[in-house]
This record gives C-alpha cells, sequence and structure tokens, in this order.
C-alpha cells in the first residue's frame, strides 16, 4: 500500500468533515453552504494548512464539470442578443477604466500594497474585479430552478462572453497564441451528429454519467492539446450536445458528481495564500465596490429595453466577483509583476461577496416587489417582445409550471373546464412546444409583482395550480397571491411531507404531494382495472 496516498486522504478527510460543519452550519443560519466551504478555507489557511493533491484535483474536476453542464444548459440565440454581448463588452470597459483609474490614483498617494502598481497594472487589477462569479450563479440558479428564465439566461449569457473574454486574455498574458493544430478542433462541429447518436443509446443508468464525464474531460483535454483554456473545451462539448432531449437529464445525473468536486473549488480559495491583518481590510474596502458594478448591469439592461424586474433578478445574481480574478491576479503573481498578497487580498474580496450576495439572491422578488416604485423609474416603454406583461386570455384556471405534473394537470382540467384553462411557465422553449401541440400556453413568472398587480386590475382567475419544480418557487408565488389578497383558492405540489406544512402556512388551500398521491392514484387505477374485466 502506498503510505503518502493515504496521508493525502487522511488529511483531505478531515478538511471536508470540516467542510462539512461549516457548510451545514450555514445552512441552518439560511446562507447557502458554499459559504461554509469559503470559511473552511480560510480556517485552514489560518491554521497553516496547504491545499492537499486530493483537493486540487477535486476543484479542477468541478470547474471542467460546471462549465460542462453550463454548455447543455446554454442556448446561442441568447449569446447575440445586444443585452447580452453589448452589456458584457461596455460593462467591462466602463468598470475597467473606472476601477483602474481610482487603484491607480491610490498608488500614486503612495497607499501601501497599491504604491508598487503601475497604470498597467492597475487596469489589470480593475479587469479581474469586473467579472462576475460562474459558479455562484449557476449554483444559485440551478437551486431556485431558474436557469431557463429570462433574467436567468441573460445572467449566463453575460457570464459565457466574459468567459470568452477571459480566454483571449489568459492568451495575451502568457505571450503564447493557440497550436495551429487549434484548427482540428472545429472538426468536432461535424461530429454533433455521432456524439447526438452516442447519447440517445446510453440509455437512463451509469453509462448516461460515464458518458458525460467522457465528453467533459475529453474535450477539456483536446482543448489543452490545441493550446486553449482546457475549459473552454468542456463548455464547447456541451453546447454541441445541449439541443439534445436527452441533454438535460444528463446535467440532472452528473449534478452530484459537479457540486461534489466543486467543494474542491470553495475551500482551495481560502487556502490561496497567507492571510494578514492588512489584506483583511483591502479585502473588505473592495466589497462595496461590486454595487458600482450591479448599478451600471441594472442600468445598461434597462437601457436596452429589459423590464425593470428582468434586469434587477439578473443583476442581483452577477452582484458577486469573480473566481477569475484570482486566475488574473495569480499570472501576475507568477510573473512577478505584483505582490502575492493581492492573491489573498482577491480570495476576501471574493468570498465576503458570496456571502452578501447569497442572502440577496434568496429574496430577489421581495426586493423588487417592495421598492417596485423605484425600479420601475428606470423601466423604458419600449420593451423586448419576450419581456412583456402576459395576458391571461380570459382563463379562469391558472396552471403554473408546465413540467410533467403541470402539463397532466392542464389536460385533465381542460377535460373537465375547457378552454378557460392557461398554462404558465418561463422557459420559453417549452411554452413554444406546449402552443405548437395546441395548448393554451403563456411565457411568465409566478413570482413576478409586476404580473400579479395586473391581475388584481382585472383579473378572471378563480383559483390557481402551482406546479412549480421546487418548494421556494412555490413560497415566491404564493407571497405574491397574499401580496394582491387574492380571493381564490389555491392548490400546491409538494415532494416532501416536511413542504406540505411550509406551504400551507403560507397560504395554500391545499397540498397535494405528488409521491404519496401517485401511488395511491396507482392503486385506485389497479382496482378500476381490476373491477373492470
Amino acid at each position: 500500500m502506498d503510505f503518502e496516498w493515504v496521508a493525502i486522504a487522511l488529511g483531505d478527510v478531515a478538511w471536508i468533515s470540516l467542510a462539512f460543519s461549516l457548510g451545514f452550519l450555514a445552512r441552518l443560519i439560511g446562507l447557502p453552504p458554499l459559504v461554509g466551504f469559503l470559511a473552511t478555507g480560510f480556517i485552514l489557511n489560518f491554521l497553516g494548512i496547504g491545499s492537499g493533491e486530493m483537493l486540487q484535483k477535486l476543484a479542477d474536476l468541478g470547474i471542467t464539470l460546471l462549465l460542462f453542464t453550463v454548455g447543455l444548459k446554454l442556448n446561442l440565440k441568447v449569446l447575440i442578443r445586444p443585452q447580452v454581448w453589448s452589456v458584457t463588452a461596455l460593462h467591462i470597459l466602463i468598470i475597467t477604466t473606472f476601477f483602474g483609474l481610482a487603484i491607480f490614483g491610490l498608488a500614486l498617494l503612495g497607499v501601501s500594497l497599491f504604491s508598487g502598481l503601475d497604470l498597467k497594472l492597475s487596469l489589470m487589477l480593475a479587469f479581474a474585479l469586473s467579472f462576475s462569479s460562474t459558479v455562484f450563479v449557476v449554483k444559485s440558479l440551478e437551486e431556485k430552478e431558474e436557469m431557463k428564465s429570462l433574467h436567468g439566461r441573460i445572467a449566463i449569457g453575460i457570464l459565457v462572453m466574459q468567459d470568452l473574454v477571459a480566454v483571449i486574455f489568459l492568451a495575451a498574458s502568457t505571450g503564447k497564441l493557440p497550436s495551429p493544430w487549434a484548427l482540428m478542433l472545429f472538426l468536432l462541429i461535424p461530429l454533433r451528429p455521432l456524439f447526438h447518436h452516442l447519447l440517445q443509446k446510453t440509455g437512463h443508468g451509469e453509462l448516461l454519467i460515464l458518458y458525460g464525464l467522457v465528453l467533459a474531460l475529453g474535450g477539456a483535454e483536446l482543448f489543452e492539446l490545441g493550446g486553449v483554456k482546457d475549459d473552454m473545451g468542456a463548455l464547447v462539448m456541451g453546447v454541441l450536445i445541449s439541443t439534445h432531449p436527452k441533454s438535460k437529464e444528463m446535467a440532472k445525473s452528473m449534478l452530484g458528481f459537479k457540486d461534489l468536486f466543486l467543494l474542491g473549488f470553495f475551500l482551495s480559495i481560502g487556502i490561496s495564500g497567507q492571510l494578514t491583518l492588512e489584506a483583511l481590510i483591502i479585502g473588505l474596502l473592495l466589497v462595496p465596490f461590486m454595487f458600482i458594478k450591479s448599478a451600471l448591469f441594472f442600468t445598461l439592461m434597462t437601457r436596452l429595453k429589459l423590464r425593470a424586474r428582468t434586469s434587477l433578478l439578473a443583476t442581483l445574481n452577477l452582484t458577486n466577483y469573480s473566481e477569475f480574478g484570482l486566475i488574473v491576479i495569480a499570472i501576475g503573481v507568477t510573473n512577478g509583476w505584483m505582490d502575492a498578497e493581492w492573491l489573498v487580498i482577491i480570495a476576501i474580496a471574493l468570498s465576503l461577496s458570496f456571502i452578501i450576495a447569497a442572502p440577496l439572491s434568496n429574496i430577489d422578488d421581495r426586493i423588487y416587489s417592495h421598492f417596485r416604485d423605484f425600479w420601475m423609474r428606470f423601466q423604458r416603454k419600449e420593451r423586448l417582445p419576450d419581456d412583456v406583461l402576459l395576458d391571461t386570455l380570459g382563463a379562469t384556471i391558472a396552471i403554473f409550471g408546465m413540467g410533467r405534473i403541470g402539463t397532466g394537470a392542464y389536460n385533465k382540467m381542460c377535460e373537465l373546464h375547457g378552454e378557460t384553462v392557461v398554462g404558465i411557465d418561463f422557459d420559453a422553449e417549452l411554452i413554444k412546444r406546449h402552443q405548437a401541440e395546441g395548448r393554451k400556453a403563456l411565457h411568465g413568472d409566478p413570482s413576478d409583482a409586476d404580473f400579479w398587480e395586473k391581475i388584481e386590475q382585472d383579473h378572471g382567475i378563480e383559483f390557481v395550480m402551482l406546479a412549480l419544480p421546487n418548494l421556494q418557487a412555490n413560497l415566491d408565488a404564493l407571497e405574491q397571491l397574499r401580496e394582491i389578497s387574492f380571493p381564490g383558492r389555491i392548490f400546491a405540489t409538494a415532494r416532501f411531507h416536511e413542504e406540505e406544512k411550509l406551504l400551507r402556512q403560507a397560504g395554500a388551500t391545499a397540498v397535494f404531494n405528488i409521491y404519496t398521491e401517485a401511488g395511491a392514484g396507482f392503486a385506485e387505477h389497479v382496482e378500476a382495472q381490476s373491477q373492470g374485466r
């Protein structure tokens, strides 16, 4: 037995146990577990414990699988929208210029640590601070099942554009051009039908997960061999199979693996350098500047005809600093351009931005609805076709969430009540499929305060059925219904018994446990068929 590996494993198990304890504590106080993971890294740093080999491997795999799953859910049509590419370009340019000049001003004043920075390095530091965290935003949107909402797609599109800028920067900073063999990577595009065929044949079990790992890691390796950033290979492979019907199933199957490997990434952030009081103070002072980034995001989005709510929700998701900032600063430290302490400063600012952004993201709908009049001042009269308030078309029964359960409920209610039923979902592509199949389906969001105000003014909805994908989405919709004192009946779905109590307390007239009731319905169906014989 290799006792060196035993020692590595035991050390990493101790770190992971501490990460579990602090992650669990973070969840108990209403923060995402990743905040506890970041705290674990800083505690290990303070104790003088460095990153282990196993931990670093987990971190690298986590980022690779994260970008692969982003690619699986990415719609390339989103990237060409002006609300994505122009917002990204203008935001990076303005923030880099503004922050860069401010940092250079501190350098001219001789402020400690800043004094060694010239204009070029000041702009480089500002460039690092201009990005938002792909890891944080994707995790946040996945937990709330909002990846396919308009604000989710806009936020992800901006992050992907930032990643593309990152690739260009990394290539320029190293002074290396991609290998001539990189042109061979374009051959992956005509191989797309083969990738789709193999995906169709993998089934629904372990082969599906293994195929996902092959695509993600294989794509990363191919791009690395071509002299291109390896993570972009994982992203591209995800995009190539994103249009296949089983891509969503693959993303769900790989979710647990991705989350496990990302644990290593969050731990590694805190163990990135020596923590000092000076670094802590500067890191703290950088945190408020992320709200300047947010204000600019919100302004640019509303100027480009997005609704105030869509702009705000996308902005709140982007209100943080990025792990890419660590990569940029690491390049500067490696090349001897700046002090290694800047790596710790950015890690502190990044971690604190996550701690602040997590609760803001969780209450984004409340922030909008409670201060709606203020946000509406920035909204233009002209709006995009896919970002307008929906009309319920005289319906009396509204079903929110048009997945499998919602679709089944819609079909049954149409049999019983006719054309007075309407289905609503924030997945635009899903709504198009329902409309093509002849259903009265509309693109909308049940937690949208603007929609419920319209319903309150002129509505015919008598009762609402909530078949949304998670508990928080149902609770957000119930809160909006309470805000307008909705007089009708509200029926909600739950997956676990503890959710039933929370939904009833939030105002649901009745709660349907999809697992318990499905079993009872199955038994009733079998009994009816048996008696029919």
